[in-house]
């Protein structure tokens, strides 16, 4: 099978992270990553990092198939960066992007990470409520991908549920988990375990992105936008930051 590049990247959360993914149609692939807890630096280290992963693998960008970003939710801001900077890139080399649900990364990264097959994804939103999706991590013809079981939210902490349909105990992921105690307490009582020091990771993103690369959802660069959840964020951005 041919090789193919797909590099990914995120911003948000506080983390800044780039990705390149080098494999086949398979699954099989390695990954050359930087990853950096820089809250408000975004914009100083994305570049560099993109730079350091194309050196340590011996690629230029002209080289990569696709692009891949983190398309929210998050961090308006971050999300923003993130955003403009993968388009620029993809514009410049002539190549289609990806979008990918940075709560789905956290939720594949939770796996890869600590094994577990169901996971609830919770970033803080602030404004008192959370973004939140639960997702089961499922194999399929040499890749590993995490389905989403029910649709990705902005709620406040007590109103979360987890879906009564699916049996078993959840791992939590994500900063979202610093509110637990507000968490219903058939939820707390099904979160086993969590680690809210997740954020959200390239890594995870590009193996999402590689996967949707050959599944022919890559699209030109303007078609691929942030993804909010929360409407009142997108409006703010005419009176300044969020964060």
């Amino acid at each position: 099978m041919s090789e193919h590049l797909l590099l990914a990247l995120d911003a948000s959360s506080s983390a800044c992270s780039v990705a390149l993914w080098r494999g086949d149609a398979s699954g099989r692939g390695e990954l050359f990553q930087r990853y950096e807890i820089a809250p408000r630096q975004h914009t100083q280290k994305l570049l560099p990092m993109v730079d350091a992963v194309l050196g340590e693998a011996g690629v230029a960008l002209s080289s990569i198939d696709a692009l891949a970003y983190g398309h929210g939710p998050g961090s308006f801001t971050g999300i923003r960066i993130a955003a403009g900077v993968a388009q620029g890139l993809a514009f410049g080399a002539g190549r289609a992007l990806l979008g990918v649900s940075t709560l789905e990364a956290l939720a594949l990264d939770a796996y890869l990470r600590h094994g577990t097959e169901l996971v609830l994804a919770a970033l803080d939103a602030r404004m008192g409520e959370l973004y939140t999706g639960a997702f089961r991590i499922e194999r399929e013809a040499g890749w590993i991908q995490a389905v989403g079981l029910d649709g990705e939210q902005v709620i406040e902490p007590s109103a979360l549920r987890l879906p009564a349909a699916v049996p078993g105990d959840f791992f939590g992921a994500g900063a979202g988990f610093g509110h637990l105690e507000s968490f219903d307490a058939g939820v707390r009582a099904r979160i086993t375990r969590f680690e809210a020091t997740l954020e959200p990771d390239a890594r995870a993103i590009a193996l999402i992105a590689a996967r949707g690369y050959f599944l022919g959802l890559a699209r030109p660069p303007a078609e691929v936008q942030p993804v909010y959840l929360r409407n009142e964020v997108a409006s703010r951005s005419q009176r300044g930051p969020l964060d």
